[in-house]
């Protein structure tokens, strides 16, 4: 056929409408969906040394919620070894709670998880936990679902460094 005879027939919508069609799938060797890390708010809480999301002006919601964006594109492994400031670390695992802490341990968070940071900037911290890696895909026996070492429990929003108090104040 000839080329004006191939535009003829060619159908505009049509090929809009493919265009727009996915064509990524999570069945595909190059898909990493299930490594990126998650993050699950509850178990939120809110303490007197800690802040609410209402107390966190405008401009700090939106930088949080950049920083969770950014930080879902790779796993909580990543972060632990992703270097930031002079020797720390983008995600910090403690293990036990602190007993340097203006915080208290709630009692709705299980005593087996491992608490953490995530350094946002300056002294501002994300604190939460993660569960022990031995967990990872062991079924819990009441639900039926499979624990996910991949994901970070947020409990606190910590304004002021006062989660792990490191410097003397």
């Amino acid at each position: 056929r000839s080329s004006s005879c191939m535009k003829k027939y060619n159908n505009e919508a049509k090929n809009i409408f493919l265009s727009e069609i996915p064509t990524c799938s999570l069945e595909t060797d190059t898909d990493c969906l299930s490594e990126k890390c998650k993050f699950n708010f509850a178990y939120f809480d809110v303490q007197p040394a800690g802040q609410d999301f209402c107390d966190w002006s405008t401009d700090q919601q939106t930088k949080l919620f950049e920083k969770l964006k950014y930080f879902t594109k790779e796993t909580l492994e990543h972060w632990r070894r992703a270097p930031i400031g002079a020797s720390g670390s983008v995600l910090a695992t403690y293990g036990k709670f602190p007993t340097t802490s203006d915080f208290k341990h709630p009692r709705h968070v299980p005593h087996e998880v491992e608490w953490g940071r995530f350094r946002l900037e300056q002294a501002i911290r994300l604190i939460g936990f993660t569960l022990p890696n031995r967990l990872h895909g062991t079924i819990q026996r009441t639900t039926g679902h499979a624990f996910d070492c991949n994901t970070f429990y947020v409990v606190f929003l910590d304004a002021n460094h006062r989660f792990y108090k490191t410097e003397k104040r």
